[in-house]
């Protein structure tokens, strides 16, 4: 995991999909991704977004909101974390509806508390990793489900999901979206491995958390490797989602309840025809 060149970073968090939120770190937008089993269609602009936590949104963030048009927020942090570390979800005023739907009700998932699971999430393997992600695709069930009847039912109103660091359950919800929509691999990991810039700004602060804890003193570079969101690492979850659960239509119907035409009407409401130029 080497360091970003501050001029290209400077450059890809002003460009799409990256999306400007004061005091909100890695934010991008999932509209503008050509699917691939739709012709002529892509997942529409100004519709879905993607974050790190909120909590740290200042005024002028709120005023971005809104500029977006965000009218709801999905917030997957469990109570756990939204107290342990002063994180609460702020208010946003009457304009957004906040919804709190933990993919894990009763655990820290947050970076600060990698511990629990670091073993996993600093070795080189990234099956290692498939035990965290097929972990959240269990836990993920009622909010993922939320999330999407929200598309299915309010294709008209833009949201914003999001976790602590905007990573990994953040990152499987995103992949799952822009799987059903019929985007290809090679798009999904590109935009999984884009929080690997999105998270460049507060790198150094989740460093300087995680270091001094006993698993990470003294290995770096499997604490950087924590943070890392490798291409290969989305490649071998969508590899599992199909082996495992059918693909991504076989998880929103034998996992979160969705019929065949629910399945039809998500997809349909993501899509949209790509302008005339």
């Amino acid at each position: 995991m080497q360091a970003v060149d501050q001029e290209y970073l400077k450059a890809q968090l002003s460009s799409p999909p990256f999306v400007a939120i004061d005091g909100v770190h890695n934010v991008r937008s999932l509209g503008g991704y050509e699917s691939k089993s739709t012709s002529g269609h892509i997942t529409k602009m100004n519709f879905a977004f993607r974050s790190g936590g909120l909590s740290g949104i200042t005024a002028k963030g709120k005023e971005q909101l809104k500029e977006l048009g965000i009218k709801k927020i999905f917030d997957l942090r469990s109570d756990i974390e939204t107290v342990k570390f002063g994180r609460p979800p702020p208010a946003l005023g009457a304009q957004v509806e906040l919804e709190r739907i933990p993919v894990f009700k009763d655990q820290d998932y947050s970076p600060e508390n990698l511990t629990l699971r670091s073993k996993l999430y600093k070795s080189e393997d990234v099956q290692d990793l498939m035990i965290v992600y097929n972990d959240i695709l269990i836990g993920g069930i009622h909010a993922f489900g939320a999330i999407f009847k929200h598309i299915r039912d309010y294709p008209n109103v833009p949201f914003l999901f999001h976790c602590t660091a905007g990573k990994d359950r953040t990152g499987v919800l995103a992949a799952l979206f822009l799987k059903i929509a019929g985007v290809d691999d090679v798009s999904i990991m590109k935009d999984y491995a884009l929080t690997r810039v999105g998270s460049e700004p507060t790198k150094a602060v989740t460093i300087a958390k995680l270091i001094v804890l006993d698993d990470f003193v003294g290995d770096m570079a499997g604490l950087l490797r924590s943070l890392d969101t490798r291409p290969e690492s989305m490649l071998a979850f969508l590899t599992m989602l199909e082996s495992k659960y059918g693909g991504v239509e076989g998880y929103l119907q034998n996992q979160l309840g969705f019929s065949d035409a629910d399945v039809v009407g998500i997809k349909k409401n993501i899509l949209e025809l790509v302008a005339d130029k």
